[in-house]
């Protein structure tokens, strides 16, 4: 009876252990901080289209390109504005319904996120990258969205960043700060196609990294204080 007893006890902590572990993770994941519902990833050729219309109707003045980069997204917040839609900077079913386009419901597009993962990945980015360039922190989430698409790595973004030691911002804490808005900007910027990485998985800093593994990798761009690689 004695025996039964202590293993029952130790199953309950068990448990109970597994259960605040569990919720650590997933409280900052469901958490919106002020963003939409849902965040809908367009496209590089609906993009162009929705730089076009805004473009004829005098709220865009930037290269037609199919990124929807910092003047696209200010385009699109004040055509949201004029439209009395929820001024995000995203194009939602709502806002693309009013530009005059139907959005591809092509699901294993890896691009398209809900809010969490927007929410996560400028978590990342404001933990690993505020010191750097916007240029640099668009490659940081680049980086996170490269490892999404690769067989190498988990499948999601959650997964690759809180893969064990993946990022020094998960092991030491800071992953836990609260994004700014230009952390939101660059992860939106790389969910919607920008790579200015172009395809990197990894990224270092010469001046303090550890492994000798990771100057074995092949470096394709700097970027500030970090190096991006194959």
């Amino acid at each position: 009876m004695k025996k039964f007893l202590i293993i029952l006890t130790m199953s309950l902590c068990l448990i109970i252990g597994v259960s605040y572990l569990v919720g650590s993770v997933i409280v900052p994941l469901t958490q919106s901080n002020n963003v939409s519902a849902v965040f809908t990833a367009t496209t590089t050729s609906e993009n162009k289209v929705i730089q076009q219309r805004l473009k004829k109707w005098g709220y865009y003045s930037g290269a037609i390109d199919g990124i929807l980069g910092p003047k696209s997204v200010s385009a699109i917040k004040r055509f949201q504005k004029n439209n009395g839609l929820v001024v995000d900077g995203i194009v939602g079913p709502k806002t693309a319904a009013k530009i005059g386009i139907t959005l591809s419901s092509n699901s294993s597009n890896p691009s398209k996120q809900s809010s969490s993962d927007l929410y996560l990945l400028a978590k990342c980015v404001h933990a690993e990258a505020r010191g750097e360039s916007y240029q640099g922190q668009v490659a940081v989430a680049a980086v996170i969205l490269n490892r999404v698409k690769s067989p190498d790595f988990p499948n999601s973004i959650a997964g690759v960043i809180y893969q064990p030691w993946a990022f020094t911002a998960v092991h030491d804490g800071q992953i836990n700060l609260e994004p700014n808005q230009t952390a939101y900007n660059a992860a939106r910027d790389a969910m919607n196609g920008w790579d200015p990485t172009y395809g990197s998985l990894y990224y270092y800093n010469p001046a303090t990294a550890t492994s000798k593994w990771i100057y074995s990798r092949q470096t394709v761009v700097q970027i500030g204080k970090h190096v991006f690689a194959l």
